[in-house]
């Protein structure tokens, strides 16, 4: 069968399958989980997965779940979902209990995944083809509630904060030779693509302020205020920013977690969490630095001290050339040329980043969307743009890239020169996991 012919079945399929698509976002739309906590998502995956006969295992990285679709043997091309869902309590969809919610797209994703599964499946075009596509629902890509995440690990149900980062360890891409999946581009509410960009890198510090308590009143004078610790490390924190040059697009945003605890003592144990995030890794390591250099001059000031407790955050995403321009070239057929844009870089962070530095990847943005990312207002208010379109365009690369004997993929493996083996990434992983006292 030739190719274009396998591509015109694959888009009939979607077409035919448009409700399951939309029914599979707005399933997992009603069920936000935070990351590391998607058991009820993890589930409805896992059923999907066994009414069509993909399932593989669960419980990888915890929460994820893996399928396999195709023949033994040849190119394994990995779609990712992720799983969880950000805190946004203001969102109309938002859980009452905890205040998760999808303002962030990841229903969208994992419908776009389940529909992929759905249209190979439907169609057994993977038996015209030479290799398998591998379905993984991915947990834990938003770096938020981090002691909780240290509690998962100090009871060693995991390793690292982050779902990918687990996965690669666990050697789940062990078998994946190429990784693709897509991500909602707020703001652009017509359909519309983002390909090739970059994002950002960061390091991830929780930093406690230790000091000494006296009555808030009677005598001030007699304790050291970490709170006044760490909001003058902010300040040095805000005014290294100056510092920083425009394209390294240098991001530092730490949040107080705990203040204090009662408002006449005062605080001797105040903990901030922060993040330094920039294009790459020498401009991160000079923020860093400046960031942990702004901390000790707060301490030294104010005769307090600080416990940074380090743990990895994510690399920087570099994007695989082949596979942005054949999703470019997929995509022509669907969204106007104009709204098209090659490395348009993006401002966030994703641990997709880490993926790519061992196996070729992409994660294009794709419209249709309202409303800023992890917003009240935020919604795949689109569904042909966000939704329907993204599946074609990735049904159809997978069919490009095992067709003749996996001729395309293997170009894409040839051509891909990783940053780290496995064993390697592990190592820097954990050189990032550290404990240090200032000043």
């Amino acid at each position: 069968m030739e190719l274009e012919q396998i591509k015109s079945i694959i888009e009939k399929s979607v077409d035919d399958n448009r409700d399951y698509i939309l029914q599979k976002a707005a399933d997992i739309m009603k069920t936000p989980e935070t990351g590391y906590k998607e058991f009820e998502t993890s589930a409805y995956v896992k059923k999907e997965f066994e009414k069509f006969g993909v399932f593989e295992k669960d419980g990888i990285a915890y929460t994820g779940v893996r399928g396999k679709l195709g023949r033994e043997g040849g190119i394994n091309i990995c779609i990712l979902g992720e799983l969880d869902a950000v805190v946004c309590p203001s969102h109309p969809e938002s859980n009452s209990s905890t205040g998760a919610a999808h303002a962030c797209g990841h229903n969208g994703q994992m419908a776009v995944m389940l529909g992929i599964m759905k249209v190979l499946k439907d169609t057994g075009i993977l038996d015209e083809l030479v290799g398998k596509v591998t379905f993984m629902a991915v947990p834990a890509e938003e770096m938020i509630e981090i002691e909780y995440r240290k509690s998962l690990i100090d009871s060693g149900k995991i390793r690292y904060m982050s779902g990918k980062q687990q996965l690669i360890y666990e050697k789940e891409f062990d078998d994946v030779d190429i990784c693709m999946m897509i991500h909602a581009q707020p703001g652009e509410s017509g359909p519309a693509a983002y390909i090739g960009g970059k994002s950002l890198g960061f390091v991830m510090k929780v930093i406690t302020f230790h000091g000494k308590a006296s009555h808030a009143g009677a005598a001030p004078f007699d304790g050291v205020n970490a709170l006044n610790a760490a909001m003058l490390s902010m300040m040095g924190m805000h005014i290294a920013r100056e510092t920083f040059k425009d394209e390294d697009k240098v991001r530092i945003h730490p949040i107080i977690t705990k203040g204090g605890d009662v408002v006449n003592i005062v605080p001797d144990h105040v903990v901030m969490e922060n993040q330094v995030r920039a294009y790459n890794p020498e401009a991160l390591m000079n923020a860093d630095e400046k960031a942990e250099l702004a901390i000790k001059g707060a301490c030294i000031s104010t005769k307090a001290t600080a416990t940074i407790e380090s743990s990895p955050g994510y690399l920087p995403l570099r994007q695989d050339e082949t596979l942005s321009e054949m999703f470019y070239n997929e995509a022509l057929s669907y969204i106007p040329e104009k709204d098209l844009y090659k490395g348009r870089d993006m401002i966030g962070s994703s641990d997709i980043g880490d993926v790519g530095h061992l196996i070729p990847t992409i994660q294009p943005t794709i419209g249709g969307v309202t409303g800023s990312a992890h917003s009240k207002e935020f919604d795949l208010s689109d569904k042909e743009a966000s939704l329907i379109i993204p599946v074609k365009i990735l049904a159809k690369m997978c069919a490009e890239l095992l067709y003749d004997n996996g001729a395309k993929a293997y170009e894409v493996k040839k051509n891909f020169k990783p940053v780290f083996t496995r064993e390697e990434y592990i190592n820097y992983l954990d050189s990032l996991f550290y404990v240090k006292e200032l000043p």
